[in-house]
């Protein structure tokens, strides 16, 4: 908000001296909404597993909820469990995954901010917070690790006002 009042305040001081009567326009940024999701239940251990037989029921009930989210681009870590979380939302959507380095979330952030538009994160139980904290909202709890029914909607306003909402979809899981 500090940063739109700066031009409108320069104009007033340049305003008052010169006779200028057009204000310059205000440069605001797109308005933002992110939605941030841990990829679904896992099969099995190891460092890239697929996505279990309820993680798939839960991959296909986010993209049930999302289905009129208007959500532009999909974004996901490159590991198999992320993408299969992302992909049937992405088919129904039309749209492709774009990979981001979970070891860089303020790039991801940053890349979001300067985007604006409707957007679909897809990460992991240490990730997934961090990024809605470097949004600038509240991530709550730590994500435990059998929880994966946490929805982040994150709205950044042209002003740079967060709000956001953490909703609950698929299956209860533990938490």
């Amino acid at each position: 908000m500090r940063s739109a009042r700066l031009p409108l305040l320069l104009w007033l001081v340049v305003a008052t001296f010169t006779g200028c009567a057009t204000p310059p326009p205000v440069e605001l940024q797109p308005e933002l909404v992110v939605f941030l999701v841990r990829h679904a239940e896992k099969a099995g251990r190891g460092r890239d597993p697929e996505l279990s037989a309820a993680g798939k029921a839960r991959a296909e009930a986010l993209a049930t909820i999302l289905r009129s989210a208007g959500i532009e681009q999909i974004h996901s870590s490159n590991y198999r469990r992320t993408r299969a979380t992302a992909a049937p939302f992405a088919k129904a959507a039309d749209l492709e995954v774009q990979l981001y380095d979970p070891r860089n979330l303020p790039a991801l952030v940053d890349g979001l901010r300067s985007t604006g538009g409707r957007h679909l994160v897809v990460g992991h139980s240490n990730t997934t917070p961090t990024a809605v904290e470097l949004l600038g909202a509240d991530p709550g709890s730590p994500i435990t690790e059998q929880e994966y029914d946490r929805l982040y909607a994150v709205v950044i306003g042209p002003d740079g006002t967060v709000t956001s909402t953490l909703l609950h979809f698929g299956a209860a899981s533990g938490g």
